[in-house]
């Protein structure tokens, strides 16, 4: 069995999720990060916490770059990691079915992540073959194992950038799983 922890930024109303950013740690020791080209930058731009919390992760040119970005982007365009949602749902797919047949997806409170990760092809229906119709949680297994939220390792830095977030739902699902097996 090979696992994926992965993580989303993602922008949520109640009826609908919207992805920003999405994160991927395998356990062959691939990564992706990809940032939403398509994301809804208007309504991003009205919501606070993401605006303090998550925009600021996001890709920023260097150098001349930066001085030459216009201050109303959020993200620079240019950064080869900033897609459209079409090319970054391609690439997840290939992502997730390069770590074989056997695949589990992990995150942390994942229900939303994984609706949102699903929302890349349309609906739960029109997953791509290899891609897991659900995640498991790492926050139910550290609950199954009876521990508190204050009882996981702590992730050092990067919080609310999707592939530093992934990394560290690998490192807290192997320490949960090292845990198990005692």
């Amino acid at each position: 069995m090979t696992a994926i922890d992965y993580d989303l930024e993602f922008l949520e109303d109640g009826r609908t999720i919207e992805l920003i950013s999405i994160g991927m740690v395998c356990d062959d020791g691939r990564e992706y990060y990809a940032v939403n080209r398509d994301m809804p930058v208007r309504k991003i731009r009205k919501h606070k916490w993401l605006m303090e919390n998550v925009i600021p992760s996001l890709p920023k040119g260097h150098g001349d770059q930066r001085i030459h970005m216009p201050k109303r982007w959020l993200f620079h365009y240019a950064d080869h990691r900033v897609k459209h949602r079409a090319t970054i749902a391609s690439e997840v797919a290939e992502f997730i079915r390069a770590a074989g047949p056997d695949v589990e997806l992990w995150a942390s409170y994942g229900a939303y992540d994984h609706v949102a990760l699903a929302q890349l092809w349309g609906p739960v229906i029109a997953l791509p073959d290899g891609v897991p119709m659900f995640t498991h949680d790492i926050q139910q297994e550290r609950s199954r194992q009876g521990l508190a939220w204050d009882d996981l390792p702590k992730q050092e830095s990067g919080e609310h950038n999707a592939l530093a977030d992934a990394r560290h739902n690998q490192t807290v699902r192997r320490w949960l799983a090292g845990r198990a097996q005692k």
